[in-house]
């Protein structure tokens, strides 16, 4: 696994992270273009990390649980754009609820899918 795409991962995540909180707190919908572009570049991100994730484990000769890798690397990928959808359909406080929950995820799986790579998890 490539630890510069996670830490890339976890960065723009905790971004997205306070300007959500700070959302939630100014109890505000989700805002425009911008917060959306910083989603977007994420879920970029993500992709690249999936593409790259799959790689590497059809080339490593460690011992790697793969359906939960592989798992974990599309569900990673699929949680944002769910959670973002949501947010704008409740264009309320609980949409940016529901927002922080899907990054709170993404920042989760990416320490699950560290501790499967190095075998701590498995």
């Amino acid at each position: 696994m490539n630890a510069w795409l996670m830490a890339l991962v976890l960065v723009l995540t905790g971004v997205a992270v306070v300007a959500t909180v700070v959302m939630i707190v100014r109890d505000e919908s989700p805002p425009g273009d911008p917060y959306f572009l910083l989603l977007g570049v994420l879920l970029v991100v993500l992709l690249v990390q999936a593409v790259v994730g799959l790689v590497a484990l059809a080339g490593t000769e460690a011992d790697v649980d793969a359906p939960t890798f592989v798992a974990y690397l599309l569900t990673a990928v699929l949680v944002v754009p769910v959670g973002a959808a949501l947010a704008l359909v409740e264009r309320s406080r609980w949409g940016s609820v529901v927002l922080l929950v899907a990054l709170l995820t993404v920042a989760a799986m990416q320490v699950r899918l560290d501790s499967l790579w190095t075998g701590a998890g498995a």
